[in-house]
């Protein structure tokens, strides 16, 4: 018994590795060594590309001409290709009403339907151009409302990698791979995604990471693995609502103290 407990307990326990803002400018050289840190311990990431950058923070790093070039190369591995926005430039103020209650500026939340379905079939239009075919999505800084899901959902997708739990779940019929900490963190149980911004790391945060992987090596996941894990048997939905509830009581903690 306890052998089929630990079991359950190591297949429910798995990290998903996410990176965010991967564009033509973006820090290379910690780029190029993530993904010999990935080859080498045969990790297949998410990558969230921004398929149309016109964020001026990134567009400070160097830009890289052959870079549609490299996402195929990318994808060609295994790797799953995320669509990450459009322009990555928040234009709206979600006034805390965001799906999430992240709160900030967004790209999305707080635009029409109209708005939101034209931005994301624009996005898919340079992924179509480039022959990259798109299944997921995850929003610049967090920021949904329901618009943004029917948006998605019109134009074919219908997984996230962004929400609250420690299972992936559906909502609004959308697939959803949760992602909670800001931090790389391993939780004791639970099938999570992580949040990484290469473009603000410094060797030692790369140092980190890669003590990190080599401690974690195992419990490492595809996509493809996670998003067949979708669970929302009453026990799971339970866990997932109290997990939501802890997170964002911290957060108004950690934002008014």
């Amino acid at each position: 018994m306890f052998a089929r407990i630990k079991n359950y307990i190591s297949d429910k326990t798995k990290i998903l590795i996410r990176l965010d803002d991967i564009a033509e400018n973006m820090n290379w050289d910690l780029m190029e060594k993530s993904e010999l840190l990935f080859d080498k311990y045969k990790i297949k990431p998410v990558l969230g590309v921004i398929p149309n950058n016109q964020d001026k923070e990134l567009l400070v790093y160097p830009k890289k001409n052959d870079f549609w070039d490299q996402v195929r190369s990318w994808k060609n591995k295994g790797w799953k290709i995320a669509m990450h926005g459009l322009t990555h430039v928040y234009d709206k103020d979600t006034e805390k009403k965001d799906f999430f209650g992240y709160g900030g500026r967004s790209e999305f939340c707080g635009h029409s339907l109209e708005i939101q379905t034209e931005k994301i079939r624009k996005g898919l239009k340079k992924f179509k151009e480039e022959n990259i075919e798109i299944k997921s999505f995850f929003a610049p800084n967090h920021t949904y409302d329901l618009n943004t899901f029917n948006a998605l959902k019109n134009s074919g997708i219908n997984e996230v990698i962004d929400g609250y739990g420690l299972m992936p779940y559906l909502e609004n019929d959308i697939k959803f791979i949760p992602q909670l900490f800001y931090k790389v963190y391993a939780l004791p149980f639970g099938i999570q995604s992580t949040q990484i911004h290469l473009n603000y790391w410094s060797q030692i945060d790369f140092d980190n990471f890669e003590n990190f992987v080599k401690k974690n090596q195992n419990n490492f996941i595809t996509y493809e693995e996670a998003i067949k894990k979708v669970n929302n048997r009453i026990q799971y939905k339970f866990i997932n609502k109290i997990t939501k509830i802890l997170l964002k009581t911290k957060r108004i903690l950690n934002f008014k103290s």
